[in-house]
């Protein structure tokens, strides 16, 4: 039986009216509460109910009316962005035909001028036709070339409107691309027929007569060389003169390096001392000051300063004699007294195992040789070829090409315009203002740097090269095969004859040359052959 904690609290007291007994009554109000309390939990649940359909009835109401406001929004924006874009398509497409518009009309303008020019000349010709019967057959002969002049022009306007129509389609900028590749096709192919010509004729005539005078060049002034590299080492009469050297704490050796400014190296050997410096005159005064030394046996700073002093002055004087010797066997008179000390100093010097002073003398006699032979100033070409690298004695100070800094010792000292000149461009590329002695120059110095003997370089600097002139053939468009023979003096350059024509191997070989002179340090000439063979293969079955 459920009882209500809550009713049963209260005390009920019938009425008078219905006297009940005490257990009918209690039997009652349970009944009665068990009833308020369902009909109350009815009620509850209908109004939870209502109220959660209410409000779930509210909140679709709310998301449909939001998403009916983004479709309106994305619909408008839909709507606009398309009518732009159809104002803009219009706008480009009236732009277009009113340019094409203007062009057609410029064409049929100009193809109207031609057909009453043409209808002008045909009415001329029937006056005079009827004028002059006896002349008929002439007149309709002009006629008929009149008719197929017309009917050209017309194909010719013709084309020129498709050209036009062609070019209607094009940007600005892809028009003028067009008209440049075009203009720049036929420029390149004339200009390597003309260069091709003007080189065969160049080298027919030139051949025989640059063989004769540099093979008699050569025969008349080879000057024997000795490839010599300045020793920097000086032997000890016993062990314990290297202590002596040193001093104490070393102060011997950092008065003898800081007056030198070459470095002592006394660990190599017990009986040696080696001496490192990258300049060669430097070497040779620190070298001498050391015998100088170590034959006196009083080595201290004091005495050290003192024999440097006098080895300087015997190495200058050394230059001097050097090179006063070296002008006199050039057949070079009337030097200045600082020209012939650093000409002089060119003895220490040597490139790659060739030394430059003997270098110089050789290339005067060959500069003199061939200048006779051409009518030339012998003199002034030996004057020229000897002081050709005077430069050299100025770079272990200065920075920068030693050609030019050559030619800007020389006017400094006087020389004339011409011989500077000419030291100035012995490096330079053809053509350079440098008159016929800087090519004579050139070609001495080539002569004299590449001959058998005269030079030497290690095999992996050899081999270096070599590939590095393969390489840059080998970047070319084009090109199937590359080989470097003679020496690397002589490259042959295979290419596909589908891909490169006649003219474009010549322009090739020039390309490869000019790359090569650019990028890799060689001596003497490289010569550069293109080689274009086409191989048509059947079989006969």
């Amino acid at each position: 039986m459920f009882t209500c904690p809550h009713l049963s609290s209260f005390a009920i007291r019938p009425s008078p009216l219905f006297a009940l007994s005490s257990s009918t009554w209690e039997g009652l109000s349970d009944g009665v509460a068990i009833l308020i309390i369902a009909a109350l939990l009815v009620v509850g649940l209908f109004l939870g109910y209502a109220l959660r359909g209410l409000v779930g009835r509210w909140q679709a109401e709310a998301i449909e009316k939001r998403m009916r406001l983004r479709e309106d929004e994305a619909e408008s924006e839909i709507k606009a962005r398309l009518k732009e874009a159809d104002i803009a398509a219009r706008a480009a497409v009236v732009k277009a035909r009113e340019a094409f518009e203007a062009s057609t009309k410029k064409r049929r303008e100009e193809l109207q001028g031609v057909e009453d020019r043409q209808t002008q000349r045909e009415a001329n010709l029937d006056r005079k036709a009827a004028s002059l019967d006896a002349r008929e057959t002439a007149v309709n002969a002009k006629a008929a070339a009149a008719d197929a002049a017309a009917k050209e022009a017309s194909a010719q306007a013709k084309a020129a409107d498709e050209r036009l129509k062609t070019l209607a389609r094009m940007t600005h900028e892809e028009a003028r691309r067009e008209i440049l590749r075009q203009a720049n096709a036929e420029l390149r192919d004339d200009a390597a027929i003309l260069s091709r010509r003007i080189q065969e004729a160049a080298r027919e005539q030139g051949e025989t007569i640059a063989a004769r005078i540099v093979a008699d060049a050569v025969q008349r002034c080879a000057v024997a060389h000795v490839n010599e590299l300045t020793t920097s080492t000086v032997p000890l009469p016993a062990p314990e003169m290297k202590g002596r050297i040193v001093g104490r704490e070393g102060r011997n050796v950092r008065a003898f390096e800081a007056a030198t400014g070459v470095t002592l190296l006394l660990d190599d050997a017990p009986d040696t001392v080696v001496l490192s410096a990258f300049d060669p005159h430097r070497r040779e005064v620190a070298r001498r000051a050391l015998v100088a030394l170590i034959e006196d046996g009083r080595i201290h700073p004091a005495s050290i300063e003192a024999a440097v002093a006098a080895a300087q002055r015997s190495v200058e004087k050394s230059n001097m004699e050097a090179g006063e010797a070296a002008a006199a066997e050039a057949g070079v008179a009337g030097l200045p007294a600082e020209i012939l000390k650093q000409m002089g100093s060119l003895a220490f010097r040597t490139s790659f195992s060739q030394n430059v002073l003997r270098h110089s003398v050789e290339v005067a006699l060959l500069m003199g040789t061939m200048a006779a032979e051409m009518g030339l100033d012998a003199a002034k070409a030996r004057r020229i070829g000897f002081l050709h690298d005077i430069g050299k004695a100025q770079t272990a100070t200065a920075k920068g090409a030693h050609a030019a800094m050559g030619a800007e010792c020389l006017k400094a000292h006087g020389e004339a315009a011409d011989v500077c000149a000419a030291v100035a461009a012995h490096h330079a590329e053809p053509g350079t203002d440098g008159g016929v002695y800087g090519v004579l120059c050139a070609a001495a110095d080539a002569i004299s740097s590449a001959r058998p003997g005269a030079r030497q370089e290690s095999v992996n600097d050899y081999v270096q090269r070599l590939e590095e002139i393969e390489k840059i053939a080998r970047a070319h468009a084009g090109v199937t095969g590359v080989f470097a023979v003679q020496a690397g003096r002589d490259v042959r350059v295979l290419v596909d004859p589908a891909a490169i024509g006649d003219q474009a191997a010549a322009e090739l070989a020039s390309e490869i040359c000019r790359d090569i002179s650019a990028r890799v340090t060689f001596p003497g000439m490289i010569r550069v052959t293109v080689i274009r063979e086409l191989r048509c293969v059947e079989y006969a079955k």
